[in-house]
């Protein structure tokens, strides 16, 4: 069974004002063409757990394609260029807490995380076992929690911060032999809204994004007559690439998304149609 997302996701200048000649009788307006010199936001200091594949190596590379200063959670695994890594399991709160420390050390404040990490342990609901379904929340929901928890923090200081959690269409859609997944995936809706609720009023945005399927290693591997079927029910009738998911997030991580918070924004190609 294949899982749609498959991953285990300031200061400006002052801008220049032109000075406008109000034109004569004999004269026409004309518009005024766009300066070169617009603010330029600064680099921020961005975490995105389990950037070493996937979904979330797409999203790092993307951050620090825009000029940030990007870190990761991860347990092993190269990494992109640019990112500094920090080891750590996000089931060991001591782990992420000094995790955090290492980063704010050498970047500085985090003021943009990207909660990515996550696992699947698929399994028929008679056959599952308590372990099979504990393990996949404690990492994909109570690790989101602790990085969360964590890097609000810092955010709660700055009185500003971008959280975006890294959800999938199966938390909204649901999948058989996916109780375990799905409930963990579903939580962080309630999750993002809870944390607009209780930081808002501070400049802190909290929202979801939901992948459907992905262009992965995983994927490529299918029969081409699974994928052709899996392909059947997407309207766009095609896998998203990872990039197409990391610029979903950087809008949302970004200046222009300030008044967009508890959202979840899916990025399926239809599959989901909102749900």
């Amino acid at each position: 069974m294949v899982t749609p997302d498959c991953d285990t996701h300031d200061t400006d200048q002052p801008a220049s004002t032109n000075q406008t000649q109000h034109p004569t009788n004999q004269e026409a307006t004309v518009p005024t063409a766009p300066t070169s010199d617009q603010p330029v936001p600064a680099p921020r200091t961005v975490v995105v757990t389990g950037a070493n594949r996937g979904i979330g190596r797409a999203i790092a590379e993307r951050f620090v394609a825009n000029g940030d200063r990007v870190a990761t959670l991860y347990r092993g695994g190269d990494l992109p260029d640019g990112v500094l890594g920090a080891v750590a399991d996000v089931t060991d709160t001591a782990a992420v807490d000094a995790a955090f420390t290492q980063i704010e050390q050498e970047l500085g404040a985090v003021e943009v995380l990207v909660a990515n990490a996550g696992v699947t342990r698929d399994q028929l609901l008679m056959r599952m076992s308590d372990e099979e379904f504990t393990s996949v929340l404690d990492v994909n929901l109570t690790g989101t929690f602790r990085c969360v928890r964590r890097a609000s923090k810092g955010m709660i200081r700055q009185r500003r911060g971008r959280i975006v959690l890294i959800s999938s269409v199966i938390g909204l859609y649901g999948g058989a032999g996916q109780v375990n997944y799905a409930a963990s995936k579903a939580a962080l809706v309630g999750m993002a809204r809870s944390i607009t609720r209780e930081l808002g009023g501070r400049g802190i945005t909290a929202n979801v994004v939901a992948p459907g399927f992905i262009e992965t290693a995983m994927t490529a591997q299918l029969p081409q007559e699974r994928q052709d079927a899996y392909k059947a029910t997407i309207p766009a009738g095609r896998f998203a690439q990872p990039d197409e998911v990391a610029a979903a997030v950087q809008f949302l991580a970004s200046d222009e998304a300030g008044y967009i918070s508890g959202a979840v924004l899916p990025v399926d190609g239809g599959l989901g149609m909102g749900h």
